[in-house]
């Protein structure tokens, strides 16, 4: 699925960011992480409805929502779908290219007419050890220039970013070699089926999960956190002590009923004391 229908915004504002700021003095002054949602869960609904997608995910209880692609839509009218539904954006998940010399700028601008600080790149591959440093580089180069502008840029856990090549994972060199800075933004279901531990990934790159995907793995696609293999307490309780997890974002890909499942994936946080 294309995730690279940006447009140029035509105003930027700060409303947006704001909103996210109000939300991580909350978790600041010690109260509970605030809940999002991939909105690569409702990816079909999302295409023809995506404000009545936005109103959904509002009602269920979600104080924020990822992007996957804009459907179409402007940084304004995606701002105003946002503000319309009392959400924030916690993340758009944007292609390697967009964060290029050549669309960076393009890139900042339409972020921050959305209120979102987290410029989360969701796929890369290499086959080398030196492609993984030259993309740990390139990292490296951005997270100093979106500091200005209040962002941050980061990497999505895939399986094979587990994978291991020249004797080392792909995860670990790309890293091992950015500086803290960069966010690690992990999926718990990635990383497993890549053969790695999501807890000792948290405790390896200490303080690196400024947001993390909660994705359930293990026990069939209707399966929602909880009712699978994950270590949650485990995997909350390392977040919540190393003090940086900014938001929770869940993601569920495989349902019959998508919006059920959110449903259901939200009510399984409830219940763990999460929201």
């Amino acid at each position: 699925m294309s995730r690279r229908d940006f447009v140029r915004a035509g105003a930027v504002g700060l409303a947006g960011l704001s909103m996210t700021t109000a939300f991580l003095t909350h978790a600041a002054a010690g109260k509970k992480i605030p809940v999002g949602l991939q909105l690569y869960s409702l990816r079909e609904q999302c295409k023809t409805d995506l404000p009545g997608m936005l109103a959904a995910v509002s009602r269920i209880g979600y104080k924020g929502v990822e992007f996957a692609g804009y459907h179409g839509r402007s940084a304004a009218e995606l701002k105003k779908m946002l503000a319309d539904n009392g959400l924030v954006c916690c993340g758009t998940h944007t292609a390697l290219e967009t964060i290029q010399p050549a669309k960076l700028e393009e890139t900042i601008e339409f972020n921050r007419t959305i209120g979102n600080k987290y410029l989360i790149v969701p796929w890369m591959t290499g086959k080398t050890r030196q492609e993984w440093l030259d993309k740990a580089r390139l990292f490296n180069e951005v997270a100093e220039k979106v500091k200005a502008a209040g962002m941050v840029v980061g990497y999505h856990a895939h399986a094979h970013d587990f994978h291991k090549l020249e004797g080392e994972r792909a995860w670990d060199i790309f890293f091992g070699n950015t500086k803290p800075e960069v966010v690690m933004q992990l999926d718990t279901s990635n990383c497993l089926e890549g053969g790695a531990d999501p807890v000792a990934v948290l405790k390896q790159y200490a303080r690196r999960a400024t947001t993390i995907h909660l994705k359930a793995n293990g026990a069939g696609p209707e399966a929602v956190i909880g009712e699978d293999k994950v270590d949650w307490k485990a995997v909350f309780d390392i977040c919540e002590a190393q003090g940086v997890t900014e938001w929770y974002i869940v993601e569920h890909e495989s349902s019959k009923d998508p919006l059920d499942a959110v449903k259901r994936s939200f009510e399984a946080l409830k219940k763990m004391g999460k929201v």
